[in-house]
């Protein structure tokens, strides 16, 4: 009977352990999903201050697009790193340079959409 007791408290111990552990890798997930989306959300604000700048008013598109490359290094980092550590939390099994190439990807998603909206806002040359 003891034998049955302390096999029963083992086995409760066990389950505890598994799911402190579960929720731990939620709390994780959501920790870099909560990083990533701040990280995309301060990285799309300083382009948009770099669109609005008014020195930019007269670059052509291909201008525009070299600035931009090399605006808000810091944020832009920051989002990379931030996307890659929660892909790599999300998707443990896929290697990371899949993952880098995805955040990669998504950097240039958001430059990219700059420039559009940048040159479908720009006044046509006189």
């Amino acid at each position: 009977m003891r034998m049955l007791m302390v096999g029963a408290a083992l086995v409760m111990m066990t389950s505890a352990a598994m799911i402190s552990s579960v929720m731990a890798d939620d709390d994780d997930a959501k920790g870099a999903q909560k990083l990533a989306t701040q990280g995309r959300d301060d990285y799309w604000h300083c382009l948009a201050r770099e669109y609005s700048r008014v020195g930019n008013q007269g670059l052509s598109e291909q201008d525009f697009g070299r600035s931009l490359a090399g605006a808000c290094p810091s944020e832009r980092q920051y989002y990379r790193v931030a996307l890659l550590d929660y892909l790599t939390t999300q998707y443990p099994d896929i290697d990371a340079g899949a993952h880098l190439a995805t955040a990669n990807r998504a950097v240039e998603a958001a430059q990219k959409d700059i420039v559009t909206a940048f040159v479908k806002h720009k006044p046509p040359q006189k």
